[in-house]
């Protein structure tokens, strides 16, 4: 019943930071499209503290009371995203009576953090002073077990995990995510497939028998083709390794999504045990540096783009939902 997301960033010649994600979910989505502004004030989910934002932001997500984020960016070029986790999420309890210890829900904490956080290092900071708690999504009806990631327009990219070991707030120097297992072990296991190349093998010889190549592409024998997190995670991580810097935003944007691509999921490749189809309802990507976003949707691969404007105005606005009618354009 787990969702399976995928997540990544990358940059151009120019420096400017892009970050992209899968959303695969086995239950139905509808999502929209929200910006919220500075200085707007909402309580967290345990109705213990009323925060204020620092920043404005945008991202998609639900209105399921309060609205809900999967991912965003703020106006610093901050961004952050949620992504599963199964069998290894644990949160901390609820802070006892009386703590003045702000507690985040799980699935309002990429909210938070673009409403407070101007980089990754912000970011870090803060989440030592917190307590992550497990509050029940309204989606699946259960405490979600999840895991983040968050990047900066420097170009710096993190993640966030709470395990038995506690939370861990780590750098990610591949700028890769996925589920689970756990990030080191993912980093790990990139060392089984170091052979992987993009050049073509030369012809061999065993023994007085010569071997050839039946085709390009013979460098990528073993690169895995499956859909499990691992294999994603390894397939995106030299997918982006190996793909030409682009020179400027439209080029990035489109290498972003190509590079996505590589791990999107169509309807009944994956099937969950309730029957549902685990698959890619939105793909988005965005620029850290032009605080815009760029994404599709799995019935339209029109890719649409929306700016963060200057003034937000005084209340959070809901632009509309992602899923629009697609329309194919004739060719005269």
């Amino acid at each position: 019943m787990f969702s399976m997301c995928t997540a990544l960033t990358t940059q151009n010649s120019a420096g400017d930071v892009y970050f992209g994600r899968t959303m695969d979910f086995s239950y139905p989505l509808d999502p929209e499209f929200y910006i919220v502004p500075k200085g707007y004030q909402w309580k967290n989910l345990l109705n213990t503290h009323r925060i204020k934002n620092q920043y404005s932001f945008m991202g998609i997500g639900q209105n399921l009371s309060p609205v809900t984020l999967a991912d965003g960016v703020n106006e610093m070029g901050f961004a952050a995203a949620v992504l599963y986790f199964p069998g290894y999420a644990l949160y901390d309890p609820p802070a006892p009576s009386g703590s003045r210890q702000i507690a985040v829900a799980s699935t309002e904490l990429v909210k938070f953090l673009l409403s407070q956080c101007a980089s990754t290092g912000q970011a870090a900071s803060l989440l030592r002073a917190v307590r992550i708690t497990g509050v029940k999504d309204p989606v699946t009806e259960i405490i979600a077990p999840l895991h983040w990631i968050m990047a900066d327009s420097s170009g710096k990219c993190m993640v966030i995990e709470t395990t038995s070991e506690g939370l861990k707030i780590m750098e990610n120097p591949i700028g890769v995510f996925s589920n689970s297992p756990d990030f080191p072990w993912h980093m790990a296991n990139l060392r089984n497939y170091m052979n992987m190349s993009p050049s073509q093998h030369t012809e061999q010889n065993w023994g007085a028998f010569p071997l050839k190549p039946f085709g390009q592409g013979a460098g990528t024998f073993g690169l895995p083709g499956d859909f499990t997190p691992p294999a994603r995670f390894v397939r995106t991580a030299y997918l982006k390794s190996h793909t030409p810097i682009p020179d400027n935003r439209e080029q990035a944007v489109n290498t972003c999504f190509h590079l996505l691509e590589g791990v999107s999921i169509p309807k009944g490749a994956v099937v969950t045990d309730r029957g549902t189809s685990d698959y890619t309802q939105y793909t988005a990507c965005i620029s850290l540096t032009g605080k815009e976003y760029f994404f599709k949707t799995y019935d339209n691969s029109h890719i649409v783009s929306v700016k963060l404007p200057e003034n937000c105005g005084p209340d959070i606005r809901l632009l509309g939902k992602l899923s629009k009618p697609v329309r194919f354009q004739e060719w005269k």
